[in-house]
């Protein structure tokens, strides 16, 4: 099988990111498969940090698993004055068609957010065949898909807020 997630997802031109200091976060993270997630939400808050955001505008939430995560943005973007969301979690592959409709759900959820609210929904669900690849994209060899939303989230409020 060919690994076609080569690039370390924590690796970014840091000068390529705006300020984070005016910006509100939230972060939505399952707690189904959470020696992942949880390593995920702490990528997406040191990154968010790193780049100005203050601890008090980025709020975190948990829901049970990744398919209440669009649900659990939603209640974020309705009840909070948040600029971006970011939606974490770790679907591992396993005998049966479960995996297929949990990341589809995930996937429209999510897609379905960004348009109804006009507002960046940051997709960083790992979909993976293994624990190890789960592992791999947590903080692992290919470093940490949290980093990688939250530079996304930055990102996408600076475009919106630039218009």
């Amino acid at each position: 099988m060919i690994n076609m997630a080569t690039k370390d997802l924590s690796l970014y031109d840091i000068n390529s990111v705006p300020s984070a200091a005016k910006m509100k976060f939230g972060i939505v993270v399952a707690e189904w498969n959470s020696e992942i997630t949880f390593a995920l939400a702490k990528g997406a808050v040191e990154t968010l940090k790193r780049h100005g955001a203050k601890e008090e505008n980025i709020i975190l939430k948990y829901v049970p698993g990744s398919f209440e995560l669009p649900l659990g943005a939603q209640f974020l973007a309705e009840y909070g004055n948040i600029d971006a969301v970011i939606i974490l979690g770790c679907v591992i592959q396993g005998e049966t068609r479960h995996f297929d409709y949990i990341c589809e759900g995930v996937t429209q959820g999510t897609m379905k957010l960004n348009l109804k609210y006009n507002k960046p929904f940051i997709f960083g669900l790992l979909t993976t065949n293994s624990q190890q690849q789960a592992i791999d994209r947590a903080g692992g060899i290919h470093g940490n898909k949290g980093d990688e939303a939250a530079v996304t989230a930055i990102k996408m409020v600076h475009l919106k807020n630039s218009l």
